[in-house]
């Protein structure tokens, strides 16, 4: 057996334990080479570590290089800022992954999407640095880098070549903002030129939302700032069923933090109704990350047989199987 490599888990708020319990499952069903060390992080663990990121969460992430996240919650307006936020500055993981493709069985008002939304992780509005100038008067700095958007845009054609992916798109305002999304787009053309494979297009970003409703098999993978892609990556999975499907990853150089991109949902939570299927496909990105390639299939294709056959489904999607139920229609289906 190959070795044993060792796998942060992050709960998270809400639901989290819930899913992430279901998706340890599955893991070891598989059998295969995990060891699990458990972390902490979210709103609540906030009254036991003065935070809601621990410093030994993150240095846990760092000795081990790979975690599998659930949500975790932010206060809206005030508070503490953002958890995720956090992890992705400290672990500077610089691109965020999320795959979008429909589901079997899934009816929504498309078929056949299958499109990549590759988002700068670090930087563009998102560097949070505001500022009150007088009473009544806010700035927000968006700082657009050329290292940060180089790197970002070598990732996506990187990732398209590997993938067999024919074309990128880059997302932009440029029609507006002519210096930062100007800087943007010349360091997605420069690299685009190493990859004479890949077709690479620009979309003004509210063109791009428009197409995406219209038709969104005419995209393969997007490429974009921080803000956009967060916008994009929600819109997309709408496309497909919503964010209880759609699963995610955050990767830098050193570290990959493999996650649910869906909410704490504390409506639910402690109910065993959740829809784990977000952080199981997360679980499959991590497999493939890892270079267990086979178990991630089995992982994909179990999942995917249970949706085909649609006798066991979550309430979100129509269905009323609880969560272990779901589960252990996936392990049954390995």
């Amino acid at each position: 057996m190959a070795n044993t490599r060792t796998v942060t888990i992050i709960n998270g708020d809400g639901i989290g334990p819930e899913v992430m319990a279901a998706t340890v499952r599955v893991l070891e069903a598989l059998k295969v080479p995990l060891d699990f060390e458990y972390k902490d992080a979210g709103t609540e663990v906030i009254a036991k570590y003065g935070t809601n990121l621990p410093d030994e969460t993150v240095e846990a992430v760092l000795r081990s290089g790979i975690a599998l996240k659930g949500p975790t919650g932010t206060v809206v307006g005030g508070g503490l800022p953002s958890a995720n936020v956090g992890l992705r500055k400290r672990l500077d993981l610089y691109s965020s992954l999320r795959p979008v493709k429909s589901v079997p069985n899934v009816k929504t008002r498309y078929e056949g999407v299958d499109l990549v939304v590759v988002r700068e992780n670090t930087e563009s509005l998102y560097a949070g640095l505001e500022h009150i100038i007088v009473p009544g008067v806010v700035e927000s700095l968006k700082i657009i880098t050329e290292k940060a958007s180089t790197r970002i845009a070598r990732f996506a054609f990187e990732y398209a070549r590997k993938h067999g992916r024919k074309k990128v798109t880059g997302v932009h305002k440029a029609n507006i903002m002519k210096l930062s999304d100007g800087l943007f787009l010349d360091c997605c053309r420069k690299v685009g030129r190493e990859f004479p494979d890949v077709t690479y297009e620009e979309v003004i970003i509210d063109n791009l939302c428009m197409q995406l409703v219209k038709d969104p098999t005419r995209f393969d993978v997007l490429v974009s700032e921080n803000f956009y892609g967060d916008v994009l990556s929600d819109l997309c999975a709408g496309l497909v069923g919503g964010l209880g499907v759609v699963p995610g990853a955050n990767i830098g150089e050193r570290t990959a933090v493999f996650e649910a991109v869906h909410g704490t949902a504390p409506d639910i939570a402690g109910k065993g109704i959740a829809n784990p299927t977000a952080l199981m496909m997360s679980a499959v990105m991590m497999l493939d990350h890892l270079d267990m390639g086979a178990a991630a299939r089995s992982m994909e294709n179990a999942i995917w047989k249970v949706y085909s056959s649609g006798e066991v489904r979550t309430g979100d999607i129509g269905g009323k199987a609880t969560t272990r139920e779901f589960t252990d229609a996936i392990i049954a289906a390995l």
